[in-house]
Parts: C-alpha cells; structure tokens; sequence
C-alpha cells in the first residue's frame, strides 16, 4: 500500500517555497522565507464518525518587512470525498482558535479519478441569512496538463508532473520528462533521490512502456541522458537491495541462522541483525 499523504507531506515539507512558488505565487511573494516555521502535527477527534485526523502539513510565516504572521494550511487528498469542503471548514475553526491568527488554507486533489473539479467552498446559509462562505485554495492535479509545466525550473512541477492528466500513451515520455527536469536542477543526492522516488512511485512502468521510456531517453542530449540514466540505475540498485532484504527477512521468519543469510543473499552481518531486530520488533 502506497502511503500517499507520507509521501506528499514529505514532498511539501521538504520543498515548501517552491510548491509556493510554482502554485501560489502570490502568496509566496508576500512572505519573508526565512520566518518559515513548521508546527507540529495537529490531531483532531471527529465525535461524529469516531476518527482521529490529522492535517497534513501547517507553516506559520511572516508578511515580508512585518512582524505580523499567519498560517500556511496544505491538505492533501489523495481521494474524492462528499464532505470535503465541510472537513476543511473545520479544521480552519479548530487552528483559528487555538492559533488566533489568520490562516490560509489550501488543498492538493492528488487523486486520479474523478475528473470533474472538486467543490472548494463550505456555505451555510438560510433563506434570509447568508451565515458562512468559507473558501479554499484548490490545486487540482488531475486537471492539469503536464506540458503546461515542462519548462519550470522547479522540484515539484519535476515531482508532481507524475500525478497530472496524462493520457495512458504518454506515461513513458512523462516519466521521461520528469527526470530530464530533474536532472536539471542540479538537487544534492538526498533530495534527488525524494524527487526520482516520488516518480517512480507514481509512474511505474510495464514492459512495453519501458521500451517508449528508453527510447525517449535516447532523443535527448548527451548530457541529460548520462544524468537520467544514472538516476534509473540507482532505482535499479534500490530495487535489488529491497529484495535482498525480503529475501532476508523470509529467510529469518523459518528460523535460518544469520551466518546462513548473510551467505545466501550477500548482505553484510550488520545489515541482517537490523532485519533480525525489526522482525524481533514487529513481533
């Protein structure tokens, strides 16, 4: 099972100001980007339906040139729901009041299915009162078209391209797309990696795709094509190892002793007492 708000939180958190950047620009250029802080995770109990949520991601920032701040609310929904907007009313009332301070909210629809755009306002109204209007920021993906973002210089256009609308035919060359951009950018190795993982989650290719994918590798120029190559050799490296280590951890379930591990799959002692102690863990 994909954890998608994990990967989406990790996504925002990481590269934040260029998420505002590239969808709120207006937002973005108002705030002093060193007074971003990130608070801590805020967990609310539902008494209506006996669930416990918790928002995904919320940066109190500071208006450039002032010391007056406010708060950056991101949701991400990764499936369609009827009472959504009502969702995001309430938790704006729960932070304004235990925050007092005002709050924008925005929300990232990340979900393939439906197309049709999703409600972003909460009314509660009467005959002879208009009560409540609360609106949200919305940045639905699956409405976007990922030519729209080839040419922004930018991590998470590189990352979130993946989750566009993108025809069936045109997933290898998205793929593709998306780690020339990368690749541009010139990322330290950690941060890299985020970027070509969340892609690779998001656009995993069957075999005859692959063929379209590598072929479109080949149409780029030298540079680019080393610099995308070594980032699917890496991946390939990454998958071998997890299956090592699911090798591994089968192996340790039927009681093999770790010398015997360590000789059938090839990893290091050290390696296989972790797994040994995440199993002693998980039990």
């Amino acid at each position: 099972m994909i954890d998608h708000d994990r990967l989406f939180k990790e996504l925002l958190s990481t590269f934040f100001i260029e998420f505002l950047d590239l969808f709120l620009p207006q937002v973005a250029s108002q705030i002093d980007r060193d007074s971003i802080q990130f608070l801590p995770q805020e967990v609310f109990t539902d008494v209506t339906s006996g669930e416990k949520k918790e928002i995904d991601l919320l940066a109190q920032v500071r208006y450039q040139g002032q010391e007056t701040c406010f708060l950056i609310h991101v949701e991400n929904q990764s499936y369609t729901q009827t009472a959504f907007a009502k969702r995001m009313f309430k938790y704006f009332a729960r932070l304004h009041e235990k925050y007092d301070l005002p709050i924008y909210p925005v929300v990232l629809f990340s979900f393939d299915e439906p197309l049709r755009p999703e409600p972003q306002i909460y009314r509660v109204t009467f005959p002879d009162l208009n009560v409540l209007e609360f609106r949200f920021a919305a940045i639905q993906l699956n409405r976007l078209s990922w030519r729209d973002f080839l040419t922004q210089p930018n991590p998470v256009a590189a990352a979130l391209m993946s989750k566009m609308n993108i025809p069936k035919l045109e997933r290898p060359q998205v793929k593709a797309q998306c780690l020339r951009l990368l690749a541009t950018l010139r990322l330290d190795p950690a941060r890299m990696q985020l970027i070509s993982g969340f892609v690779d989650t998001y656009l995993r290719l069957d075999d005859t795709e692959k063929q379209v994918f590598q072929a479109t590798i080949s149409t780029m120029g030298l540079d680019e094509q080393e610099e995308v190559m070594e980032i699917v050799t890496s991946w390939q490296e990454e998958g071998a190892q997890k299956a090592k280590e699911e090798i591994a951890l089968n192996l340790l379930r039927e009681g093999i002793a770790t010398e015997v591990v360590v000789r059938v799959t090839g990893l290091t002692p050290e390696q296989v007492q972790q797994l040994q102690t995440q199993l002693t863990q998980e039990n």
